[in-house]
Formats: C-alpha cells, structure tokens, sequence
C-alpha cells in the first residue's frame, strides 16, 4: 500500500518551512565524484553530507549506513536527481542498541538543524542492511523508504553459523558490540527476520537486490524470508536477483530500476508520476541475467 498523496504533501511543507531556516551543513569540504562534500563530528562519530547540484524542494536524502563509497552508481544517481546523500561511521557494530543511538542523534540533526526531509531513504549493503531495516522497524515513522543490497537481516545464521558457515572473528565483534554472550545473541529477537510488522504497519515500501550464488550471505536465509514475510503482512517488497552473482558486486551497473523505485515515492510531483509508471507491483521478483548486472 502506498503512502497517502496527502503525507507526503504535509511533509514537504514540513521541509520546506525547515530550509528556510536550516543551517548550511559544516566542516571540512570535499569532493565525492564531483560534488562537495562536508565531514564533520556527530555525538562523536566521523560523519558526512554531499549535497546535489540542484537540490529537489523537499530536500531528500539518501542515508547509507555502512560502507560509504563502495559501489556507489546508486548514490551517484540520486545525487543527480537532487537528492543529498549523508552517513555516519559508528564501526563494525552490527547495529547494536549503542549504536543505533548515534543513529538517532544524527538523523535528528540532519533533520531539524540542517533541514533535511524528515522522512529518509535507507540504503543497506550487506551487514548495512542489518542497520537500515534493524533502526527503519524501530523508526518507521521516520523512513520513507529501504533499500537494500545482499542485507544481513540474521546474525544468527551470519556469522553466526546457524545453519551455514560460522565466520568467528565478525561473530565475537557482534557479541562484543551487544554485550551478549553468545547464548544471548542466539537468542535475541531484534533481528528484521522477526521484526518487519512496524515497517508493513506504516507502509514503507522495500526494494531489495540480492544474488543467487551468494556465500556469504545467502539470500535464501536473508533476503527471501524477509520477501515472504514481508509480502504476507501486505507490505510493499520488489526483488531484483542477479543470476550468478556472489556476494560482491553489490549494487547494479545500472541502477535505474532502483532509482526510480525511490523516485517514486520520495521525489513529489511530477518525478514521481513519471517514475511510478516504471516500477512494478509489490511482489515482483525480476532476474538479471548473467553479465548484465
């Protein structure tokens, strides 16, 4: 089900009344494939904001939540399309309560000092998944969207060899980032495999891309449960499965499909009229064939 034409109308006024006033972001500028770039401090982390040459009214933004500038012909893209693209470093923490609240500090800054959308698109490759869905259930008043890439949506089978190959040195540092012995963590029930009715309670449509030879995070234990979980409680799920493809590269050479499938719900007006017409229904699973991803 998609979200109402009338909420995304009251969130961009909502947005548009911050940016009159919203502060220009700071710290050291950069360059990130041809647009300026601003590193600074949140509540102690190293974080960054790239803003796009033509910023779209509603000013939206793309959150990626690990692995900042790997395979990024997503970002590129969005960026293109005005959105501003942000991340912040908390470590390999498998988000963990500790720091998922660096999560919230920052997208509360982002938000109501420098006047992003107050709805965000989440992007999560890999254990980045793990993040976007883990702090999307736990905020869904707050997402607009999530997209992930071969997403870690189970610790308990990766790393930690429930049913598949244990890698033991990530397992000790999710143990370590929780504070959990390992009887702990095998028991807990915040993984997104359990926990995807507040996202389908608040309509956040996800579009997932995943491969059919992955070996480290097979799909069939990650990505798929979430798919037919997800579908089953009425929530909005499109798949995109590249043929022969393991766990790397993430992301598609292409990314339009996922591009517009964003556009759709987040761009307003007539970028997302013109978008919707190409995205299919929930519950589509489409197969790229080998060589082509």
């Amino acid at each position: 089900m998609a979200p109402a034409i009338l909420d995304i109308v009251t969130a961009q006024k909502c947005t548009n009344s911050q940016a009159v006033c919203a502060d220009p972001f700071p710290g050291d500028i950069g360059d990130f494939h041809g647009y300026v770039s601003h590193s600074f401090q949140v509540d102690g982390c190293n974080a960054i904001v790239v803003e796009p040459k033509n910023p779209l009214q509603n000013r939206p933004w793309i959150w990626r939540t690990v692995f900042w500038d790997a395979f990024p012909a997503f970002d590129i893209a969005m960026l293109g399309q005005g959105y501003y693209l942000a991340h912040i470093d908390v470590g390999n923490t498998f988000a963990s309560p500790d720091s998922l609240k660096h999560f919230d500090v920052f997208f509360d800054r982002l938000t109501s000092t420098y006047g992003l959308a107050n709805r965000v698109t989440l992007e999560g490759l890999s254990r980045g998944g793990l993040f976007a869905l883990r702090w999307g259930y736990l905020n869904p008043t707050k997402v607009a969207v999530i997209y992930t890439d071969a997403p870690l949506c189970d610790m308990r089978t990766c790393p930690g060899g429930r049913g598949g190959i244990r890698d033991e040195p990530e397992w000790q540092q999710a143990l370590a980032a929780y504070h959990f012995t390992e009887q702990q963590l095998m028991d807990f029930t915040g993984n997104p495999v359990d926990n995807m009715a507040p996202l389908a309670a608040h309509h956040i449509p996800i579009i997932d891309v995943c491969a059919d030879s992955d070996t480290i995070i097979p799909k069939e234990q990650q990505s798929d449960i979430i798919r037919e979980r997800y579908l089953k409680m009425h929530g909005e799920f499109v798949q995109i499965v590249k043929q022969g493809c393991d766990h790397h590269p993430h992301g598609l050479a292409d990314p339009t499909m996922v591009v517009n499938f964003v556009l759709k719900y987040t761009a307003g007006g007539a970028i997302t009229a013109k978008a919707g017409k190409s995205v299919p229904k929930s519950g589509t699973v489409i197969v790229v064939p080998q060589g082509q991803w």
